[in-house]
């Protein structure tokens, strides 16, 4: 599914009609289907035949497959002097995203990751124009929340897509398929040299399941961590997370921002979410709130799909871009993996800029 978007992302692109789209795949089925949509497709049983073709200057890879394929598959590429775009999360662990990382420099190549879909969120452009101008005065503590009760990837959420629930496939459940996204945007907001994983926990609440008994199911739907964000200037803030794609909990989705001088909440993009941001400061020693509703989703041209390509192109053609490339995209999954190594080892994790 989630190649097909990338494929039709392109017509999108600058001269689309000279860009040759080139697709692998060992199922036959799927190739034969891919192919039916876009017929003027080069196709390949596997990736190495497809990547053995001599290279453009700005070629890009986009790695569409489970997450247990993107280390091996995007070092196959970069090889090859191919820029490499990778479905989220980049890797299984933060080894690997290390590795692919410094193949990317060695070739001078990019790599970018996928989890930029949400930005142009408009609370969230707002919130960054209000941080810039100071108006919450030293942030001391943000929270994170975002429940859902059944919303579990590969059972309520693409239930044919099994290996969501394989530990051994994808590397975690809630964490690793949605706080891509997350701390992408929320590492854009804050910028910071370094963040510390001070307790995590996961969870899996038990829910009636009929799943066949050959599917694998050890990940975790319900996570949460208290981390401390060390920011450009010195200062520093705890910020509480927690998210679940499958908890008995209420739910809601929404980050507050709390400052000396003022806070700021909105909903987190979700289909239920709202478009308003609430900034709540003192008035004459009296809490008074302001809040701003947007009709629309400062989301641009681009649809939310199709933004990682359009995105890491631009960037390969040194256009001013959003992407997340090379020590970013490093960063933001290592965020994601220290929860987990936090909550798995019982000991803080610490994860730092150029690490």
């Amino acid at each position: 599914m989630i190649a097909r978007t990338h494929a039709a992302a392109i017509k999108g692109l600058p001269a689309a009609e000279d860009i040759q789209l080139a697709v692998a795949d060992p199922n036959a089925a799927m190739l034969a289907a891919f192919t039916k949509q876009f017929p003027h497709a080069q196709t390949f049983a596997d990736a190495a035949t497809m990547l053995a073709e001599p290279a453009a200057e700005n070629d890009i890879v986009v790695i569409a497959t489970p997450p247990f394929t993107h280390y091996e598959l995007a070092c196959a590429a970069l090889r090859t002097g191919r820029h490499v775009l990778c479905e989220k999360p980049l890797a299984m662990d933060r080894a690997e995203a290390r590795a692919m990382l410094a193949l990317a420099r060695e070739q001078q190549r990019l790599l970018g990751c996928c989890s930029v879909r949400y930005f142009g969120w408009s609370p969230f452009e707002e919130t960054r124009r209000l941080l810039r101008e100071e108006i919450l005065g030293h942030i001391y503590h943000v929270r994170f929340t975002f429940l859902e009760q059944r919303n579990r990837p590969g059972i309520e959420y693409q239930p044919e897509t099994h290996w969501f629930l394989d530990q051994a496939k994808c590397g975690g459940g809630t964490l690793m398929d949605r706080a891509p996204y997350e701390f992408s945007l929320l590492n854009r907001l804050f910028q910071p040299l370094r963040i510390d994983v001070l307790n995590a926990w996961l969870s899996d609440p038990v829910t009636a399941l009929s799943l066949p008994d050959s599917v694998v199911n050890d990940v975790e739907q319900h996570a949460g961590a208290t981390l401390r964000y060390h920011l450009q200037d010195g200062s520093n803030f705890i910020m509480s997370y927690e998210r679940a794609s499958g908890t008995h909990s209420t739910e809601r989705a929404d980050i507050e921002i709390s400052g000396l001088n003022g806070a700021i909440r909105w909903d987190w993009p979700s289909l239920r979410a709202r478009k308003f941001l609430a900034h709540t400061y003192d008035r004459h020693g009296q809490a008074e709130t302001k809040t701003i509703s947007f009709a629309t989703s400062y989301q641009g041209h681009v649809p939310f799909l199709e933004k990682p390509l359009h995105y890491f192109y631009q960037r390969v053609h040194g256009q001013d871009s959003p992407a997340v490339v090379n020590e970013q995209a490093v960063f933001n999954f290592s965020c994601v993996r220290a929860i987990y190594d936090c909550a798995n080892t019982q000991q803080p994790q610490t994860v730092a800029w150029g690490e």
